[in-house]
């Protein structure tokens, strides 16, 4: 599918203009016009009102000078952000990434896509995203400590647990939620449910560490479904090894499929025995060690340098569970080749729009990280109820609940899907089912707005 419709053409061209240079957040709003263009067609009422060029300008973003000083005594500055996109259903809700690419235009895409993502979950949470290109490997708890204080003395301006509400994504867990969350108490001198992912001891919620991966699998499941099919027997292969690789791989175990491949930005093992998930979990969660560990400790897996060089792994389900753009078209045409019969992103949005259109065009169900990946925050907002009612539900309860909403998720895609005659195009059904939600609020609530 390209661009065709000349209003959404004139709209990605501002866009483009107002942001030059930002390849990340251009190639997501590119993405998402291009399949609103059944509904540009159709809506004139959101053309009026201004819909399509407010979508896509974030409602407020925030950039800020980080100081904190390391261990040797030496003041270090990193570069922090936070982009509160839209928060017509709610309030903002999206992650904090530490990690040496971030910048405005991964913050702008993730917080664009963040929208979307948290409309589809039926809770009424808006779109935001945040984060630091600060690198916490390597650095000591202490370091660590400091840059999130410091960090967060600025971001607790911003947010609130009406207003904005953040929680962990890459290189962000519980030490460091714990660290903010604490810094954010000390200064405001109130103990609400400002951030999600936090400890049970502080109002977290069971389920929260385990929720991508499990919901990437609950979601990946419907699609099995769709087709008369299961993960039982199933090869599987994930990449990344970080919260949810591990955990899409124990739930991908669970029902019935063998998880093979799994990497880390160092390379990719394969153990076509099956990856041990607890030695995985003790070298990535504990240790924090480097993947090729799990070669030197498992009889019979291979490491292989290169991280790209996973796809190449025949699988029957492929998890790409990494960071944004890390499948491309060689790496789709290699798994096409080798037979993968679904793909599901755990990631957010891993694979290149090139490697969409070869799945596409290969009618391998295809399930867009939008939609595949929103367990993760349908679980934060199921941890926001929590705080407000001031109790906490079971681990099962959760995992139920979690469970209803991925179900919910993969109906409304494909619902839209069908109603914008792509039926079974879950990209197209993802991007129609979450804009409307959205769409249809601020149109509501008017232009003022």
């Amino acid at each position: 599918m390209a661009l065709t419709n000349e209003y959404l053409k004139g709209v990605y061209e501002t866009v483009a203009l107002r942001n030059a240079g930002e390849k990340e957040f251009l190639q997501a709003v590119y993405e998402v016009l291009e399949s609103l263009q059944p509904i540009a067609e159709k809506r004139q009422d959101f053309i009026d009102a201004g819909v399509f060029e407010r979508i896509v300008e974030p409602e407020r973003f925030i950039m800020f000078r980080v100081s904190w000083v390391d261990d040797n005594g030496k003041v270090q500055v990193n570069r922090g952000y936070r982009v509160q996109f839209n928060s017509a259903i709610g309030p903002y809700k999206g992650g904090i990434r530490l990690h040496p690419s971030v910048n405005a235009s991964v913050i702008k895409f993730l917080g664009f896509e963040q929208t979307f993502k948290n409309s589809l979950t039926g809770l009424p949470m808006g779109g935001g995203k945040g984060g630091s290109d600060f690198d916490p490997k390597g650095k000591s708890d202490g370091e660590i400590m400091r840059f999130c204080q410091s960090f967060m003395t600025e971001l607790a301006k911003h947010i609130g647990a009406d207003t904005d509400v953040p929680a962990g994504d890459i290189g962000v867990g519980a030490r460091e939620i714990g660290f903010m969350f604490g810094q954010y108490k000390r200064l405001r001198n109130e103990f609400t449910g400002v951030l999600t992912g936090k400890s049970l001891f502080s109002g977290g919620s069971l389920a929260r560490k385990e929720a991508t991966g499990f919901g990437l699998c609950y979601f990946t499941n419907e699609m099995l479904k769709a087709a008369g099919d299961s993960f039982e027997g199933k090869k599987v292969v994930i990449s990344g090894s970080g919260n949810v690789a591990i955990y899409a791989n124990q739930k991908a175990t669970e029902l019935g499929a063998k998880v093979i491949a799994m990497s880390d930005s160092s390379g990719y093992v394969v153990d076509e025995n099956g990856i041990n998930l607890d030695v995985m979990k003790q070298i990535k969660e504990v240790e924090r060690a480097r993947i090729s560990e799990y070669a030197k400790r498992v009889e019979g897996a291979t490491f292989h340098e290169g991280c790209k060089g996973i796809w190449t792994v025949p699988c029957d389900i492929a998890l790409p569970c990494a960071t944004q753009n890390e499948l491309d078209l060689d790496g789709a045409k290699a798994l096409v080749a080798n037979g993968v019969k679904y793909v599901a992103e755990g990631a957010n949005m891993p694979s290149t729009p090139e490697a969409v259109a070869c799945f596409l065009e290969n009618n391998i169900p295809f399930g867009p990280a939008k939609a595949a990946n929103a367990g993760g925050v349908a679980t934060s907002g199921l941890e926001m109820t929590q705080n407000s009612m001031r109790l906490s539900w079971s681990f099962e309860e959760v995992d139920a609940r979690l469970g209803d909403i991925m179900k919910n998720i993969y109906k409304s895609a494909y619902e839209a899907s069908v109603a914008c005659g792509c039926a079974g195009n879950l990209v197209v059904g993802a991007n129609v089912a979450g804009f409307l939600k959205v769409a249809e609020a601020m149109k509501w609530q008017g232009v003022a707005y």
